[in-house]
């Protein structure tokens, strides 16, 4: 029996075809094209994307005002809750494109499929061409990287710059010259100034790997490194600074912060709130994820069917019905009597052990109780962690549970034994001359990193937030299955190792895709595979290694195909659920026109607002961006979004109400719900403004006093679910 061994880096890779193009070049650009493919296929489900963003961007480009503080609504009322270097990047885009879903997210979708190349580049410096191929592979089939990319959230914008700044930090390293550690510090500071501190987090990989790796002198080293400190708190803040420096009454509110200021929103809502969840400063809201308006039009007719989820009725039966076999967190729709249909999440509502239909609305904020129901501290909410039907709980196992297994842990297991494999690629002397050891210190410095914060924090986290492993993850199954490649050439045990790697990993996978009532038969496939390649490594060694190489990447390469073919949470990407999730009544994905803006705004409330509000500027005042962003993004008019983006927020006061409607500004508010703060706009809206008849006071409660004789609901919109649209006159 002979027994193939193996080389460094497979023969055919070494091969030079036209024009000295490598075969790895090749390859390289072959998954480029297969991850555009999947950047675009279906792209048009997305509608409006994030409609946050959306409609900031829209804003952006009314004015070079509106443009540089980021504001979230023409009418430059309040910022959006973000820096504004990812906004200034999408609204260039949407000028030469005009603003839509898909022009918005195409910075994102090109950062995704050149971030491929320097992965690949990068990982290729220290481990080689097979190892960056792996890599860039396992990148493009991360079904987290795709979805989060095909949406305006600026994550995946954020990895590009970051993957760029990890390029200057290894020519810092390799170079010993200054020049390169204080451009990566200025790529990272960039890197702030599109998400905040979450640019920070492979920050302690990049320095260790010019710390540990450069030859330069450990005094000059450590000098170095604090220059560049300096130079990234300086470009980290700058737009901070300008902004906080200017008058509070010549600016936009800065949405989010608590106090008005962008420190204040650092510190707090893009800080501690991410830690800790809304229990310190104002962290009470997303990072985006629009609701639909609640604004509907009524009729006495209809107001008896309208079913209210109030804590005295609890979810309407068809709400209960809808989530009967789902689990936490799955797509459901449900239709109401009254023929409305309500599409949303399955969450567990408080003082109920039964999981209930949710428009997104009503899913808990932070730790907060949905709309309309007792601030219980969010018990009920899986432990109080915000946003748990998208991450779970925290714990050492959040990336292996569900529903956050699902984003990009399909191969963690065999990333986790690479970072293993790494410290015995050679002796480890100071400076660092192993390229194993400089590229374990990097990439398994950033992935550890990243694992350990987002498995502890009890604060805000969305799912999508998981592309920021992706990388290292990428680098890491690539340079542990090189590094095996590489002892399989003299070590007959180094097989044997990835077989074991590659069945843990694989066992995950099962086990993760029964969490989620997925049975495919790209299981099957993949499992043959594993016994395939287990039993050729007795006659075939080559062949082994890229079948149990294969094994493992079906499952998450099918996991990513079918994230791009679901709909599911546009606003908030996803990876693809699973067979729980439920697309539409028959099955099938809910396309959306990309040419239609603002599809979910409420068009017969817009059409009576358009015609009666030409000589002013508002187009209406609304609690919220909540109920606002699709307003905008219908008529491209000024919505006052009176409590910014979820309604935490003082951006105006009953006085300053009252200026606008005096000086012809403003003529329409919609109000309702109980807006806890804003009382005193409530107290104001219900004193000097009347209900609209037809839109929405059906729904509040009876028994207060009217100023044409009938009846008004006690408070603007009562204790429903549904706003009311009140008329203002000086």
């Amino acid at each position: 029996m002979t027994t193939t061994t193996l080389s460094s880096q497979p023969s055919f890779l070494k091969k030079n075809i036209f024009f000295g193009v490598t075969t790895a070049t090749i390859l390289l650009i072959v998954i480029m094209a297969l991850s555009f493919g999947l950047h675009i296929y279906n792209i048009q489900s997305i509608g409006d994307a994030n409609a946050y963003y959306t409609a900031a961007v829209e804003s952006m480009l009314q004015s070079w005002h509106n443009f540089f503080f980021v504001a979230a609504e023409p009418g430059g009322s309040v910022t959006i809750d973000k820096p504004p270097l990812g906004l200034w990047i999408e609204a260039v885009f949407a000028y030469f494109l005009g603003v839509s879903g898909f022009s918005v997210s195409l910075p994102n979708i090109l950062a995704g499929v050149f971030g491929i190349p320097i992965l690949y580049h990068l990982v290729k410096k220290y481990m080689g061409e097979l190892a960056g191929l792996v890599a860039a592979l396992v990148m493009a089939f991360t079904p987290v990287y795709v979805a989060t990319n095909r949406n305006n959230t600026m994550d995946g914008m954020l990895v590009f710059f970051l993957l760029l700044a990890a390029w200057a930090f290894i020519k810092a390293t390799e170079s010993n010259q200054l020049r390169w550690l204080l451009l990566g510090a200025f790529i990272v500071g960039l890197g702030f100034n599109i998400k905040m501190l979450q640019a920070f987090l492979p920050l302690p990989a990049f320095y260790a790997l010019y710390f540990f790796a450069s030859k330069t002198n450990w005094l000059r080293k450590i000098f170095n490194l604090a220059m560049a400190t300096l130079l990234l708190v300086a470009v980290s803040l700058s737009w901070a600074l300008v902004v906080d420096s200017i008058p509070a009454d010549q600016r936009p509110y800065i949405g989010s912060s608590g106090d008005n200021t962008v420190m204040g929103l650092i510190a707090g809502h893009n800080g501690t709130s991410r830690l800790f969840g809304g229990f310190f400063g104002r962290g009470n809201q997303d990072d985006g994820g629009t609701l639909p308006s609640t604004l509907q039009p009524a009729s006495p007719a209809d107001a008896s069917s309208q079913p209210q989820q109030t804590p005295r009725n609890g979810p309407p039966p068809q709400a209960l019905e809808a989530c009967a076999d789902q689990t936490q967190g799955s797509s459901c729709s449900f239709t109401q009597p009254n023929g409305n249909t309500i599409n949303g999440n399955c969450i567990t509502p408080p003082n109920t052990d039964r999981l209930a239909c949710a428009p997104q609305g009503m899913i808990p904020q932070n730790g907060q109780p949905p709309v309309g129901q007792p601030n219980d501290g969010g018990s009920n909410n899986q432990g109080g962690t915000p946003f748990s039907q998208e991450t779970g709980s925290p714990g050492v196992f959040r990336f292996f549970t569900q529903p956050l297994s699902k984003q990009m842990s399909w191969l963690l297991p065999f990333a986790l034994i690479s970072v293993v494999l790494g410290l015995f690629a050679a002796k480890i002397k100071l400076p660092l001359e192993s390229n194993a050891h400089k590229a374990l210190i990097l990439w398994g410095g950033w992935l550890l990193t990243c694992v350990a914060f987002f498995s502890m924090i009890s604060g805000i986290f969305h799912a999508y937030y998981a592309i920021m492993l992706v990388p290292p993850l990428g680098a890491l199954v690539g340079i542990g299955f090189t590094q095996l490649w590489s002892w399989g050439r003299d070590r007959s045990w180094a097989g044997a190792l990835l077989i074991v790697a590659a069945v843990i990993t694989f066992g995950f996978q099962i086990f993760a895709t029964i969490q989620y009532g997925e049975q495919t038969m790209w299981l099957f496939i993949a499992g043959a595979l594993l016994l395939l390649g287990s039993t050729l490594m007795f006659f075939q060694k080559k062949a082994a290694y890229l079948a149990l190489l294969t094994a493992m990447l079906i499952v998450p390469a099918y996991w990513t195909v079918m994230t791009t073919a679901s709909t599911a949470n546009q606003n908030l990407p996803t990876a693809y659920t699973g067979s729980i999730e439920q697309t539409g009544p028959d099955g099938l994905a809910r396309p959306q026109d990309d040419a239609n803006r603002g599809a979910n705004a409420n068009s017969e409330l817009i059409d009576y607002l358009q015609a009666n509000t030409q000589d002013v500027k508002y187009l209406a005042a609304v609690p919220s961006s909540q109920q606002g962003s699709t307003m905008v993004l219908a008529t491209g008019r000024p919505v006052l979004f009176m409590g910014g983006f979820s309604g935490q927020d003082d951006v105006v006061s009953a006085e300053d109400l009252a200026e606008m409607v005096a000086d012809g500004e403003l003529r329409y508010i919609v109000y309702g719900g109980d807006r806890g703060n804003q009382q005193d706009i409530a107290n104001w809206v219900q004193a000097s403004c009347e209900i609209v008849p037809g839109f929405g006071e059906a729904n509040a409660p009876q028994g207060a006093n009217r100023v044409d004789g009938q009846n008004q609901p006690q408070g603007p919109g009562g204790g429903g679910q549904s706003s009311t649209l009140y008329l203002c006159l000086p």
